[in-house]
Formats: structure tokens, sequence, C-alpha cells
């Protein structure tokens, strides 16, 4: 049985690391006393080691330990003994290169979908649809494939930001990104606006959170969701 918590954002406003969401963990996580973290993305460079650190002062919030899957020598030993699961965000493309490079996509795929809990935040996040074309982070590094975990029968826009109208930048929207992804691919995407996320029970996928999520379906108006909504339909 899937049980997944599919986040927005680590942080919204000025609050902590994961703090907004840290309640809700600590029930989703009720069964598991150790959390395997995966810190492929490396939010702004950081080192493996220091994000671990950074994700453990969270979770000692709430009792739970995290051991970082770079410290073990048989990666997917550790996936496939792992409590639950989580993975951070920062960047896509460095996160989804190295998932490829140590052939792990596979092995969480496995486990997620036969019940360990899976968390992800923004680039843990946007790996947990059937493709990372829709991220909003720089091509930095070049993965192999931008297929990824196909948890869930969509892509997923993390961070997603409404146009300002008091704005006088001119460039493309978020909007028109995805519009454009449309142009090539056919899968419906979730704009997740921060504070936002999926909680997903098996099969059934339901929007959380206090926002609205935008729904973008290829030919199609988009449109908005209010929180709870029941999105198991999209595909």
């Amino acid at each position: 049985m899937k049980n997944i918590i599919i986040a927005s954002t680590s942080t919204i406003y000025e609050s902590d690391y994961l703090e907004y969401l840290l309640e809700e963990l600590a029930h989703f996580f009720k069964n598991a006393s150790t959390i395997l973290f995966i810190p492929y993305a490396r939010p702004g460079g950081i080192s493996h080691d220091e994000y671990t650190l950074k994700t453990s002062v969270a979770f000692n919030k709430i009792n739970k330990q995290i051991i970082g899957i770079h410290t073990f020598k048989n990666l997917t030993e550790a996936i496939n003994n792992a409590e639950a699961i989580f993975v951070g965000g920062g960047n896509t493309f460095v996160l989804v290169s190295q998932l490829h490079r140590n052939k792990l996509l596979s092995s969480i795929k496995d486990v997620v979908e036969n019940g360990t809990p899976y968390l992800g935040t923004s680039a843990g996040s946007n790996i947990c649809g059937l493709t990372m074309n829709t991220t909003n982070d720089m091509p930095i590094v070049q993965p192999p494939s931008f297929k990824t975990l196909g948890l869930v029968p969509f892509n997923i826009n993390p961070h997603y930001l409404d146009p300002d109208p008091n704005s006088t930048h001119k460039g493309e929207t978020r909007e028109t990104r995805i519009k454009e992804f449309h142009i090539y691919n056919s899968q419906p995407v979730i704009g997740l606006r921060e504070g936002s996320w999926l909680e997903v029970k098996e099969n059934r996928i339901t929007l959380k959170g206090k926002l609205q999520a935008r729904i973008f379906e290829h030919n199609q108006t988009p449109y908005e969701v209010e929180t709870n909504t029941d999105l198991s339909h999209l595909k």
C-alpha cells in the first residue's frame, strides 16, 4: 500500500526547516524509528553530511533518527531495509543524475509501492511524477533520463507561483512554462503552492494544506482545486 507525502517545499515563510509539516510527519512516520535520508539534491551545493545534519535537527523534534544513504556501502540494501524514506529538495537534475548513477530509482519505486513510507519535498517531490520535466531548476548536470519514479500518474511543479500583477518582470510565468510543456507532453501537471502537499494512500491522492492547487491538463483550461480534493482521477 503506497503511503506518500509529496510536499511543495521544506520551509514556508520564516519558519524552521520542515516546521509546518512536523505534526503531520509525527503521525506519518509513527511506525518508524529511523528514516533513510537521500541528500543527493544538495541545495546550494552543500555536502551530503551538512544536509543530513540539517535534516536531523528537524526530525529530532519528533524523536526520529535520520540516517544518510551516503553512509552505506550497499545502497540498494539500505533502500530495501529502510523503515521510511525522505528525499529532500535542492536541484532536481543533480538528484536524478545521482539516483540513475547509483541505480536506485527502481529500488525506491519497488519499496514505496510495497508500503515503505516516503516523504518528498521540492526535488524529492518532483521525482514522484512521471518525469522531472516540470522542475524549476537549472540543468547544471545532465541525467541519463528525465524519467522518474512514476508513483503518481502525472507531473508535479513544486513552488508554483502565480503571476504578480504588480511586477515589472515581463518574462515567462510558471503557467506559460507548463503550457509549453503540454505542447510536447500530455500528462497532467499539478502546480503545488508553498505549504501544500499531496497525500497518497494506495491509489487515493488528496490535496492537503491550506491553499488551492492549480491543475493543468492537456488541451484544457487550467483550473483551481480546493484543499482535501481527491485528485485520483488525474492521468
